[in-house]
C-alpha cells in the first residue's frame, strides 16, 4: 500500500496548504502594493527671495 495509501489520505491537508501558501502570496502582494502607492504630500511655501535668511527660519519646525 505505502505511497499510493498515503497520497489520497493527505490529498485534503495538502489542498489547505497549498491555498494558505497562495493567500499569503496574495497578501504579501497587496501589502507591497499599499505601500508603493505614492501619497500626494502638501506642497511647501518657498521662501521670500527679498528676505534675508536666518536662522528661525531654519530650525523652526512649525515654519
Amino acid at each position: 500500500m505505502g505511497i499510493h495509501y498515503d497520497y489520497k489520505s493527505k490529498r485534503g491537508e495538502r489542498a489547505m496548504l497549498k491555498e494558505a501558501k497562495r493567500k499569503e502570496r496574495l497578501a504579501l502582494r497587496k501589502a507591497k502594493r499599499a505601500s508603493t502607492i505614492p501619497t500626494k504630500e502638501p506642497e511647501q511655501e518657498m521662501h521670500d527671495i527679498n528676505k534675508p535668511i536666518t536662522l528661525d527660519d531654519l530650525t523652526n519646525p512649525n515654519k
